[in-house]
């Protein structure tokens, strides 16, 4: 058993579990923490909220305090910005308000500020806050009044299903209202003054509630006022209600500027005072939202990895990652499947061409390309040149090749033939060099077999490199490179028979 652990499969066996579980967290950390996924075409959805602040001044010194969103977990912010002409602008982080500070203006003002988000979730309800708020009890101008308030309550009892919040939300709501609601309740009705008639109705059962003003992000907001909501303290949680049907929760993608009994935005020196809000959604890169998260984490770990390379660099590593993933592919067909190819990797080198001419055209080239080849190669072989000027020669007629096929394919608009320059040059020499070799000694079955064995296999790799998906992945969660690495060590101690070997001495087998 100690023999079995200390062999060399042995120790690869324990570094695969390592690298599998190493590789495996490491997908699971980039995914949670850093946004990542496994689609190239998924980017992380950012939401632009404009807040704009129109007024007329008065003539006298001009102050405008607009409640801004707290950095939570509901969701991220990525950036704020305020447009304001003229104006100095300061955060009171200690109250989240910004505020803007001018002389006498006369014409009409508007102030915009924007704030971008990202990774918006529904919290609400879902983070316990202990600090149990105090209750102001209403006091009421006479007994007749409080024998009312009683009386809603005892009509918001009666009803069997939802909280106390619900109930007095559906109460003040129906259609048909009761008396001694319709008493309690003003001829106005608006939102506002509903919810501080809710907000009346639950401190008299010593429940704390308060009005939330936010913004439900849609691309379809556009100049709109501020949502309206209640939040209830409830279950030692504050819980958000809808004021017109008492359903809770927060809606999808609701940001919250302002809580309690502080404005959402104050005017000094200005009348007739609106905000209007307008949302924009736009998707970008979880590459480019990586740093991003990190930061919001303080984690320095994003600093050291390919991520934080200029685009350059990651460009050229997102081909290098994929290489691994080929490369295993090859060694599968050779040492497992066992098919025969000119070289080790020149199918690898070939597929990365065809990568860049595209299938059709590159493979049509480079089928032109080796049989030219071919044809000058035997004619070289009557010269009996030595081996170094004959592969030379091969190498030069190859650049002469390649250069006439360009010149036809510019001259008659034939992409085929100028995708010939993309080839690698002495990996097609020494292809063509190779062929002729086994031609002489093994005959032209066997070397157009190893043509076709090395431009079958080129052709597979060429469809696991091409993809997008499988690019993206191998970049995003490079770790599973390691894997790779492991897995091929694993591979070079096998000893058993390949699959094409398994069918050659199948006749002996049917023989015994």
């Amino acid at each position: 058993m100690k023999k079995k652990i200390c062999s060399v499969r042995g120790v690869l066996a324990i570094c695969l579990f390592f690298a599998i579980a190493f590789a495996s967290y490491a997908t699971y950390y980039k995914i949670k923490h850093w946004g990542f996924s496994f689609s190239p075409r998924e980017g992380t959805e950012i939401w632009t909220v404009d807040a704009h602040i129109s007024f007329v001044p008065t003539g006298e010194p001009i102050e405008v305090s607009l409640s801004t969103p707290r950095l939570g977990a509901e969701y991220k912010i990525l950036s704020e910005d305020v447009v304001a002409k003229g104006y100095t602008v300061e955060k009171d982080e200690k109250n989240h308000r910004m505020i803007m500070k001018s002389g006498p203006k006369k014409n009409e003002q508007n102030i915009y500020y924007r704030i971008m988000l990202y990774d918006n979730e529904d919290v609400i309800g879902k983070i316990r806050d202990y600090n149990q708020p105090k209750v102001k009890k209403p006091v009421f101008a006479s007994e007749q009044q409080q024998a009312m308030v009683e009386e809603i309550w005892a009509l918001a009892d009666s009803k069997k299903e939802g909280s106390d919040a619900s109930k007095i939300i559906q109460l003040l709501n129906d259609e048909i209202l009761e008396p001694e609601v319709d008493a309690f309740l003003p001829v106005k009705k608006s939102q506002r003054i509903m919810a501080e008639k809710i907000i009346e109705l639950l401190s008299f059962k010593n429940v704390a509630a308060r009005i939330v003003r936010g913004v439900k992000i849609s691309e379809k907001r556009r100049e709109a006022p501020a949502d309206l909501m209640l939040e209830v303290y409830e279950n030692s949680k504050w819980m958000m209600y809808n004021i017109e049907t008492g359903v809770s929760g927060l809606p999808k993608n609701f940001v919250v500027f302002q809580r309690g009994g502080v404005s959402l935005f104050d005017v000094v020196g200005g009348r007739k005072s609106e905000i209007k809000f307008s949302v924009i959604q736009s998707a970008v890169s979880s590459f480019k939202m990586a740093g991003k998260r990190a930061k919001y984490e303080n984690s320095k770990m994003f600093d050291y990895t390919i991520y934080n390379l200029p685009n350059l660099e990651q460009n050229t590593l997102k081909w290098l990652m994929i290489f691994p993933l080929g490369i295993l592919l090859v060694v599968l067909l050779r040492n497992v499947v066992g098919i025969p190819t000119m070289g080790t990797f020149t199918p690898m080198l070939v597929a990365m061409s065809l990568v860049r001419t595209g299938f059709w055209s590159g493979l049509i080239c480079y089928l032109l390309i080796i049989a030219l080849g071919l044809l000058v190669r035997t004619l070289l072989t009557r010269l009996n040149l030595l081996l170094v000027p004959r592969i030379s020669a091969v190498v030069i007629f190859v650049i002469l090749i390649m250069q006439l096929l360009t010149i036809l394919g510019y001259q008659y608009n034939f992409k085929i033939a100028a995708s010939a320059v993309f080839f690698p040059i002495i990996i097609t020499a020494w292809i063509i060099e190779r062929a002729s070799i086994t031609w002489e000694e093994e005959g032209a079955r066997n070397a157009s077999k190893q043509i076709i064995n090395t431009s079958l296999v080129a052709i597979l790799t060429y469809f696991v490199i091409s993809s997008t998906y499988i690019r993206h992945i191998m970049f995003a969660f490079n770790e599973w490179n390691l894997v790779i690495l492991i897995v091929v060590m694993q591979l070079g101690t096998y000893t058993g028979y390949r699959l094409v070997e398994l069918k050659r001495f199948a006749p002996l087998i049917k023989e015994k």
